[in-house]
């Protein structure tokens, strides 16, 4: 639709709220999608909140707008779509990976510099002998893979 008809057919006040409306959707979304580490491959060690680490060479990969962690592997766990946001030198990302079997992961990390760090919290598939399993929160922190 020409751009003239429309500022004459909507009055001033509705074109004006429509206008602010598109650019309030429109410059976070194009943040997001430059801001994304794709690309970027790290080797973390992780473990239970509060705990040493249990894994030691989780490879934790972005790639293609999903992300991917190569301990979870053995779990049955999916690649899964991240959402990322930057702010200075920091991009901050979130993205759930699930498993048939065993429930889904919800990851919440950083990325600064060389390093990245964070959680995820692991939300158990419920099962006969316990319909309301306990949400198990874990840290991850690691250096890009060399």
């Amino acid at each position: 639709m020409d751009l003239h008809l429309l500022t004459h057919s909507l009055p001033r006040s509705m074109f004006a709220v429509s206008m602010f409306a598109v650019t309030m959707f429109a410059v976070p979304l194009a943040e997001a999608q430059t801001a994304a580490p794709d690309g970027k491959v790290f080797v973390a060690e992780a473990g239970e909140k509060g705990k040493a680490a249990k894994e030691k060479d989780d490879v934790l990969t972005f790639a293609n707008g999903r992300f991917h962690s190569s301990s979870c592997d053995e779990w049955g766990y999916d690649k899964g779509v991240y959402k990322a946001s930057s702010s200075g030198e920091e991009t901050t990302f979130e993205a759930e990976t699930n498993s048939a079997k065993y429930g889904k992961l919800v990851w919440k990390g950083t990325v600064r510099g060389n390093e990245i760090e964070g959680t995820f919290m692991e939300y158990p598939k419920p099962w006969f002998f316990n319909s309301n399993p306990a949400p198990i929160e874990h840290w991850f922190k690691g250096r890009p893979k060399t």
